[in-house]
């Protein structure tokens, strides 16, 4: 039982970076690859803070900032050089990677001997429904203000400039602008899981965000998938699946491991876990056609 309750624990530490991705190709339609590089960045910003022993309550702030950061340079390549979406994220990924090493002076830091946000908020004696009582409420939180901010008017001009970025120029609306802060958003809300999974495993490491961009790219099209089955329209109910989402992808993996695939071959299964989901509802309209 403790297997799949990690893999739910695990699931809603990356529920930040769902996020993210839905912000960057649902909204703005942008392939965003910065992901892999801010959510690295923002374990490193974590690491680095806790072991020097600043509270946890500075180091989400600073975090929030450094992947916010990251975001809007690779909206500025984007918007300003008018460099293709999925260069300008691979570029900025990229540089990130030197950055990440340079701020950490080695390629992993642990967290010994430091105060993490599961060890200052005590709700349960129990240490792992102790961090799901902590991740379920700060992700909720998180939810609730991301639903907020879709429904301002700062939030449907977001949404309607991935919708239809001509029309909503031609009221006005600096479109260049949005994406920079839509990118933005999407990568402090990356980084946020940084900050959460280097907490969770105690230790941040140089390598941890490759290949996280197919994981939550998984857990959104898993969410996308429901809602097109079912013609949700509610941004509230979209936000939840795309948590949801972040939680099955989760739990998929700790099947496939709790069957006795070899550890090595996740990564494989993990991509044709997300070719399944993207080919399925293609393979059923066809066949009912």
């Amino acid at each position: 039982m403790d297997f799949y309750l990690t893999a739910l624990l695990q699931g809603l530490c990356f529920s930040g970076i769902a996020l993210g991705i839905y912000i960057s190709m649902k909204i703005f339609n942008i392939p965003d690859i910065t992901t892999d590089g801010s959510y690295t960045l923002g374990g490193v910003v974590t690491a680095i803070m806790l072991t020097q022993h600043q509270p946890v309550y500075f180091t989400l702030p600073a975090v929030i900032i450094s992947g916010a950061l990251a975001g809007a340079v690779t909206g500025i390549i984007h918007t300003k050089l008018k460099i293709n979406a999925l260069l300008a994220g691979i570029l900025v990924m990229t540089a990130l990677y030197s950055v990440n090493l340079t701020l950490m002076g080695r390629s992993n830091i642990p967290l010994i001997g430091t105060h993490t946000l599961f060890d200052i908020l005590q709700i349960s004696t129990d240490p792992n429904n102790n961090a799901f009582w902590i991740l379920a409420f700060f992700v909720l939180i998180l939810a609730v203000k991301i639903g907020y901010l879709l429904k301002t008017d700062f939030g449907l001009a977001m949404r309607a400039t991935g919708n239809s970025e001509t029309m909503i120029r031609a009221l006005g609306v600096n479109t260049d602008k949005m994406k920079i802060t839509g990118l933005a958003l999407a990568n402090s809300l990356t980084a946020l899981s940084g900050y959460l999974t280097t907490q969770y495993q105690g230790f941040a490491d140089i390598n941890m965000g490759i290949g996280i961009v197919i994981v939550s790219l998984g857990s959104v099209i898993i969410a996308e998938t429901i809602i097109n089955w079912l013609g949700i329209i509610s941004t509230w109910t979209s936000l939840a699946l795309v948590l949801c989402g972040a939680i099955v992808f989760q739990m998929v993996l700790a099947i496939t491991l709790s069957l006795g695939v070899d550890a090595n071959l996740l990564k494989m299964v993990t991509a044709l876990f997300v070719l399944l989901i993207v080919s399925l509802p293609r393979l059923l309209l066809k066949h009912s056609g």
